[in-house]
């Protein structure tokens, strides 16, 4: 810039804090120059003076001193690593629904959401190769664990980010799972509320029932079918997001752990066939929630491979829609 700019804040950008704008618009820049940058007016809103906790509007016009790209580029991190080919063309496969807000993906079991320790390839890490025209990268606004698959909700731009997990906080969002379990609930249906908290062992991390110090955690369940006394068909409906809180509730509450869920039920949780895959049979199989743009969106994504296996197994119908069965029950 070779002087001071003028940019209006469009409408996939505004209801988000100012100092979340320029780190999206100025990756280098950090919150401590943004602060300075304030304290002398030299960025303002409208030709007012700002802080960085403050929201802008679609239309509002925000004024950039004309060094701000210099400065940015002076204290740049370096970006992400690029997406090879391979990887590009692997994400776009995953994708299940796209619009100018929402991008919906269809997560394999065993691909991480993120990076960390231990962890290598992760779904994040490629998100690059669907960027939208102006370049803007999808962002995640919730998680799914490494070994559950199933659909997976990222916001296309800042906006409707900052809407979804609004959404997704507020739990408007419904969230439908399927589960194949060892044993059968007894009852065939109703609401577990039951507290979980962290726990630290050598086995990483763990949730245990916790009723004094633990997060509420409730979940509806609905058996859908079952072979014999042998494992059960469940569809369930967390109501509350803890981690890991449906293989304990399963595990714990229920007395019939998910399938392949060593880590909660052990070897109760290996059922004794080779027809049976030894992986987690869980998958989050629906979600319904509040459009960015207005209305209702609802997503399927169907069973990973080693589910529909085990379905046809045990002769499960694959079709049922087993969303009605948690009508009137909340959640």
């Amino acid at each position: 810039m070779s002087g001071v700019s003028l940019v209006e804040i469009r409408a996939e950008d505004g209801e988000q804090r100012l100092d979340r704008w320029l780190r999206r618009r100025f990756p280098g820049l950090t919150q401590g120059r943004i602060e300075k940058l304030l304290r002398k007016g030299e960025l303002r809103v409208d030709g007012k003076r700002a802080a960085g906790k403050t929201r802008v509007a679609a239309g509002q016009t925000l004024r950039l001193p004309p060094n701000i790209a210099a400065i940015a580029a002076a204290v740049a991190r370096p970006g992400p690593a690029p997406v090879s080919e391979q990887d590009a063309r692997f994400v776009a496969s995953l994708v299940i629904h796209q619009d100018d807000d929402v991008l919906v993906l269809d997560k394999p079991p065993g691909l991480a959401v993120q990076g960390g320790t231990g962890q290598g390839r992760n779904l994040d890490a490629m998100l690059g190769a669907l960027a939208g025209r102006d370049g803007e990268r999808p962002r995640l606004v919730h998680r799914l664990d490494l070994d559950t698959s199933g659909v997976l909700v990222l916001g296309r731009n800042a906006r409707s980010t900052a809407l979804l997990a609004e959404a997704f906080r507020g739990r408007s969002v419904r969230k439908t799972y399927w589960a194949l379990v060892a044993g059968v609930p007894d009852p065939a249906r109703g609401r577990i509320d039951m507290a979980l908290a962290k726990v630290g062992g050598p086995a990483g991390e763990r949730v245990a029932r916790d009723d004094e110090e633990g997060k509420r955690a409730v979940t509806l369940y609905a058996t859908v079918d079952h072979a014999l006394d042998r494992c059960a068909w469940l569809a369930m409906r967390p109501v509350t997001g803890r981690t890991h809180q449906l293989r304990v509730h399963a595990a714990v509450a229920l007395g019939t752990p998910i399938v392949g869920d060593l880590k909660y039920g052990g070897a109760k949780a290996i059922l004794a066939t080779d027809a049976i895959a030894r992986q987690l049979h869980l998958h989050a199989r629906s979600i319904d929630l509040p459009h960015p743009s207005g209305g209702r969106l609802r997503v399927a994504a169907p069973l990973p491979g080693h589910m529909r296996t085990s379905w046809k197994f045990f002769g499960f119908d694959l079709d049922i829609d087993t969303d009605p069965l948690f009508d009137g029950r909340g959640g």
